[in-house]
């Protein structure tokens, strides 16, 4: 999902080294066999899922090397033969969080970006700690790149170029960051009283002189009512602008009119 961190929320190119660093080699399974020494009796698989749990329960600040080694039941040197640092550790913890893609199974660009799209947001709402985890590297774990994988399947005989794709995915990946994000801060918003607490506050604070347009939405019912957040409308407003915008684009490849 998201980025190694948060699927697919940026792009950049990395100027490749000989060997893939520890961490990534690792997720791939890439990692040369010791020649010498004992066997390992830990896996980056069960590192990674004890870090996550505690993530979930306590959000990354409880995520320490420490706190890691002791659900495991190792000391936290052990730990550093798997992951060199706290920031491979969350690199292979963002990747191991997210589920599996949906598949696209044969539907169509649009069905099935809307799907791909919204399983992200879930997935941020069910880990908020990957919201917090800042991206620093592009997309490299396993998973998160079956993410772009599967976004450039579902593009596929569209029309649109590689790059083209690339860029879909990118915007519809930060537009899953940036719902999820703004759902859990209306969660918690005006002391938990969700969206329409937020809206009864806009209503009191804002005046038409300071705010003329923003004074005038909210008391034309813009914000809209809770019910509205839990069935999705506004996720799915937001996101049919991007397909409409996507839909255009794979017109004018096709000569056509928008």
């Amino acid at each position: 999902m998201y980025a190694v961190r948060c699927f697919f929320s940026w792009r950049c190119v990395i100027d490749g080294e000989p060997e893939l660093p520890a961490v990534l080699a690792r997720m791939w399974g890439r990692e040369p066999a010791p020649r010498r020494g004992p066997r390992r009796g830990l896996s980056l698989a069960q590192i990674t899922a004890a870090a996550i749990e505690i993530a979930d329960a306590e959000g990354l600040g409880g995520v320490r090397m420490s706190s890691v080694a002791a659900r495991i039941g190792v000391s936290p040197m052990t730990l550093y033969g798997y992951v060199g640092s706290k920031d491979d550790l969350l690199t292979a913890m963002a990747d191991a969080a997210v589920p599996e893609p949906p598949e696209p199974g044969g539907a169509p660009w649009r069905e099935y970006l809307t799907t791909w799209t919204r399983a992200q947001r879930d997935a941020l709402l069910t880990h908020p700690w990957l919201l917090s985890a800042a991206p620093t590297v592009p997309p490299a774990g396993p998973r998160a790149l079956r993410w772009l994988d599967r976004a450039l399947a579902a593009l596929d005989g569209t029309g649109l170029d590689a790059g083209e794709g690339v860029n879909i995915a990118t915007a519809l990946s930060g537009y899953a960051r940036s719902s999820a994000t703004l759902a859990l801060g209306l969660d918690g918003a005006v002391g938990g009283a969700g969206p329409r607490g937020y809206a009864d506050v806009l209503a009191r604070v804002l005046d038409e002189h300071g705010h003329p347009a923003l004074h005038a939405a909210v008391h034309a019912g813009a914000f809209g009512r809770a019910e509205q957040w839990a069935e999705d409308a506004d996720f799915a407003f937001g996101l049919d602008l991007l397909l409409d915008g996507v839909h255009a684009l794979i017109t004018r490849r096709a000569g056509g009119t928008p």
